[in-house]
């Protein structure tokens, strides 16, 4: 049975079931990846977000491992730490920005680079998701090359200026992903895939209660 955390009315449920359905006709079901792809292209209103979406070393497995274990999800803007859902698992989520004020101003680096540089430690093992700052996705990549091990990366930023870049950077890096190509990406669908992960976990669980 289909269910969305993020749907608390009727008409809520019943407006993502429907999306959910075409979707699934257009994008096809048959693979957890299949209902990411569906869940980015509805997050964008375009289906080929869905063509453009990548995935390497088995992420929504590495994805439901990481709810499991309740490790952070570490986000490069408010706006993705927002629209994350809180409920159906017991991750804390934290927002980059909230973090390496000083390196920032030090280093002259963007915010959402120095607070993934001040919040290093707990990057290990966790759940990074990049929906904006390209700057973000490159130190975290560098971080990765250092030895720094994350065990999910979900990274999408948009623009013109290092977006793609950055995303095939991640792509070449030994770490569970999921990003895009191209210069498309923001924080819609950064949130579709961390939200549909966290959707299929709440499904498990439901399953064995």
């Amino acid at each position: 049975m289909y269910i969305d955390p993020g749907a608390d009315t009727k008409e809520g449920y019943n407006i993502s079931l429907t999306s959910r359905r075409l979707a699934r006709q257009v994008v096809g079901d048959r693979t957890p990846e299949d209902r990411i792809r569906q869940r980015c292209a509805i997050s964008v209103g375009d289906f080929v977000m869905a063509d453009l979406t990548a995935f390497k070393n088995n992420p929504v497995d590495a994805g439901l491992r990481a709810l499991e274990k309740e490790v952070p999800i570490i986000t490069d803007i408010r706006m993705v730490q927002t629209g994350i859902r809180k409920k159906e698992h017991g991750s804390e989520v934290l927002c980059a920005l909230d973090y390496g004020d000083g390196i920032s101003k030090e280093l002259g680096i963007t915010r959402s680079s120095a607070g993934f540089l001040a919040l290093r430690q707990k990057i290990e093992g966790s759940v990074i998701v990049i929906g904006n700052a390209p700057s973000a996705l490159l130190t975290v990549c560098d971080m990765i090359r250092e030895g720094v091990v994350p065990a999910l990366v979900i990274g999408s930023p948009v623009g013109f200026v290092n977006a793609a870049e950055s995303k095939e950077l991640l792509r070449t890096l030994d770490v569970p992903s999921v990003s895009n190509r191209g210069t498309r990406g923001g924080t819609p669908p950064a949130v579709a895939v961390m939200n549909e992960i966290i959707t299929m976990y709440a499904e498990r669980n439901r399953k064995e209660d």
